[in-house]
């Protein structure tokens, strides 16, 4: 086997780094996705429990969920549901739809952050590539990114005829996908949901029903439609547990799954070359721990985190026209959001432009610039002081933070 090869495409690259496992996406062969797990921070996000209500807090309208890890999560009135699972009335207080010592099935939609638990959802989900299940609901919704017309009528008819139970939440991939593709999936999400229902009704909680999926899995079910190039796996056991993962739920990329072995490669018998050694990635990944992002144009990103949101300030350099950079910056934002994981609230404060129509232009370059982001992330627009206001969902723990305690570890040693 050569080393991984670059060009257009798209690769994942898979590697165990000490307590991170890490999925690179390279699309075109520059790192657009990033996903890591770290063994001694393990990411809830995904799991479902059958938790017990702890106590209902009137003031927030929400409930804390014992989930039996040791750190109660809240589930907000907005996420809850009533007796046998039915929707929450408009304007029903959590008080009317839980009690305490009650159990309840809830999945975990955000990790937990500084001293706050886990954010809970009773609407579960369960994501595959092409279908995302949501056996609580009865309808079939298509992605908005499949447009609009008769396509996604006729799509959504499909995947009545073939899915398994109801509720369907149709992902752009899903339309050019074959229909055994599509029942296999639907199968394999639907007989996982069975399996938590099962072992809800047999009652004990709290307890954990799911694992959400880890590192690599979430590379694969998110960028898995578009068949990638190759799915390089920088461990045996990594990559013979990941065939098997693709043989049952996604056999078309099973082939894809390559074991990477430096020793085949040109190099020295002893310094045996690490697969993200290939691509500099670890380097690339440091400098997201950094504030300053340089552009090709000369210009600038400095991009700080605080508790309460992400700030992006656009520095122009020496370049002259603001248009230009803004552009430039649209979309390198867009890629930094992903890579960094930020989620909350984030504000960019752009090179200044006079043209109005400067400005819409920008907010539509910025906003197809966070189309195809996993994370559903809005763009909302300029406020009266030129900043423009986005936010973007929280999914697991922030990159500095996961990377944080690493560095801080290594020091130590």
């Amino acid at each position: 086997m050569s080393g991984p090869a670059g060009g257009s495409g798209t690769e994942i690259l898979i590697d165990r780094d000490g307590p991170l496992t890490r999925a690179a996406v390279l699309t075109g062969g520059r790192l657009t996705d990033l996903y890591i797990d770290h063994a001694e921070r393990p990411s809830l996000l995904g799991h479902v429990f059958l938790g017990r209500v702890e106590r209902i807090a009137t003031g927030l309208d929400g409930a804390f969920v014992d989930l039996g890890t040791g750190k109660s999560g809240l589930l907000s009135a907005l996420d809850a549901r009533g007796p046998q699972g039915r929707p929450k009335a408009k304007g029903e207080r959590i008080g009317n739809l839980l009690r305490t010592g009650q159990t309840v099935l809830v999945q975990v939609k955000a990790d937990a952050t500084g001293a706050k638990g886990p954010s809970l959802t009773m609407d579960i989900t369960l994501p595959g590539r092409f279908l995302v299940h949501a056996p609580l609901g009865r309808d079939v919704a298509v992605s908005k990114r499949l447009g609009s017309g008769p396509e996604r009528t006729e799509l959504a008819r499909r995947i009545q005829d073939i899915a398994t139970g109801t509720g369907w939440i149709v992902r752009a991939g899903a339309a050019a996908a074959s229909d055994g593709l599509l029942a296999a999936e639907s199968d394999a999400l639907h007989l996982a949901w069975r399996q938590i229902c099962d072992a809800a009704e047999r009652g004990g909680g709290p307890s954990l029903l799911l694992t959400g999926p880890d590192a690599p899995r979430r590379a694969l079910i998110e960028h898995g439609a578009v068949i990638p190039s190759r799915i390089l796996v920088d461990d045996s056991t990594l990559a013979r547990d990941l065939a098997g993962w693709c043989a049952d739920r996604a056999p078309d990329l099973e082939e894809r799954v390559e074991p990477f072995d430096a020793r085949l490669l040109a190099a020295p018998s002893d310094s045996r070359q690490r697969l993200f050694d290939l691509r500099d990635l670890d380097a690339e990944i440091d400098t997201l721990l950094g504030t300053r992002v340089p552009l090709s144009g000369g210009g600038s990103l400095v991009i700080e985190r605080t508790e309460a949101m992400t700030v992006v300030d656009v520095n122009a350099g020496e370049r002259g026209n603001p248009l230009d950079v803004n552009l430039e910056a649209a979309a390198e934002i867009a890629r930094q959001l992903r890579l960094r994981n930020a989620g909350g609230i984030v504000v960019v404060d752009f090179v200044n432009m006079r043209n109005r129509g400067d400005a819409e232009r920008l907010l539509n370059a910025l906003s197809r610039a966070v189309e195809d982001d996993p994370a559903q992330t809005q763009v909302y627009g300029l406020s009266k002081l030129g900043l423009v206001e986005m936010t973007r969902a929280r999914r697991g723990t922030a990159l500095a933070e996961l990377l944080g305690t690493v560095r801080t570890a290594a020091v130590e040693d």
